[in-house]
């Protein structure tokens, strides 16, 4: 069995942007610049946009946090958002989701510009995800995307199934994952809470993309041997015997399911850390599309 470490992965490919922006410092070329807007102190939200920002000075990028109140209004919001989507120096921006009740995220992400849209979200990149045309791919699959290819998993004519069917990683995992690409070119299944005899189907899986939203809901007895496990989920599940009263679980129960594994994500250290370098490689590329 293989751990998928997506910690070393993703310090890997934030060592090469990092190289490709020296070089571009060198040749007095504009770096790249992220923003990240956090509206509230939701404590899951406020650590993944600290951990974004430390990535962008790691290697060399530009970063802006912008802090709004967690009674900002949807009005007071698009109104940042479209100073963002003016700003020269701004390459790509994310809005870190959830957003607080009184404003509507679905205006939100349509608002974003798509050229800064560096999360994959707004409808014109998850159209031309689909059409398999150049554009942003969603940060979290495009990490399971790369991921695969680093560690030489063949996926070509797999059984791949995805469990779960949202829009930021369920739905785009199982389009990139049909395509014709190298992590790809499968045979995709999606499967959802309410789907009927699920551990049949998931039993027949070679590829499992676990990313349901229920803690540690895959287990050993709903995979077959040698199967290949991708764990999106992370969620807090108590626990007395550690300090902070804690521990962090993912939608697979790791304790069997990795029993019969060939390769698995771990949780934390798995997906995680991809999607950060997913965000950052995305940047990148609007930066250099800009010109």
């Amino acid at each position: 069995m293989t751990i998928l470490d997506g910690k070393k992965v993703s310090n890997d490919i934030k060592e090469e942007i990092a190289e490709h922006v020296s070089g571009m410092k060198a040749k007095g070329e504009k770096v790249p610049h992220l923003a990240a807007v956090l509206v509230g102190s939701d404590g899951a939200s406020m650590t993944y946009v600290n951990a974004k920002v430390k990535a962008c000075e790691r290697i060399g990028f530009e970063s802006t946090l912008i802090e709004l109140p967690e009674y900002t209004s949807e009005e007071e919001l698009l109104e940042k958002i479209n100073e963002l989507n003016t700003n020269d120096d701004i390459d790509g921006f994310i809005v870190q989701l959830p957003l607080p009740e009184q404003i509507d995220e679905q205006k939100i992400l349509m608002a974003i510009d798509p050229d800064k849209d560096v999360d994959g979200f707004h409808p014109v990149n998850v159209g031309r995800m689909a059409l398999d045309l150049p554009t942003f791919l969603p940060a979290t699959p495009y990490g399971i995307l790369e991921l695969l290819e680093r560690y030489q998993v063949e996926t070509s004519g797999k059984n791949v199934v995805v469990m779960g069917r949202s829009h930021i990683v369920g739905r785009p995992m199982s389009i990139l994952m049909s395509q014709k690409r190298k992590a790809g070119d499968a045979t995709v299944t999606v499967v959802h809470s309410r789907t009927k005899n699920l551990a049949e189907i998931t039993k027949q899986a070679d590829i499992i993309v676990a990313a349901i939203g229920i803690s540690e809901f895959l287990t050993g007895d709903m995979v077959k041997e040698d199967v290949v496990v991708i764990d999106v989920g992370i969620t807090r599940v108590p626990d007395a015997t550690k300090k902070n009263g804690y521990r962090l679980a993912g939608d697979v129960d790791f304790a069997s399911v990795s029993q019969k594994a060939s390769y698995i994500t771990p949780v934390p250290g798995g997906v995680g850390p991809m999607t950060i370098a997913m965000l950052l490689k995305n940047t990148l590329l609007a930066r250099e599309r800009r010109g």
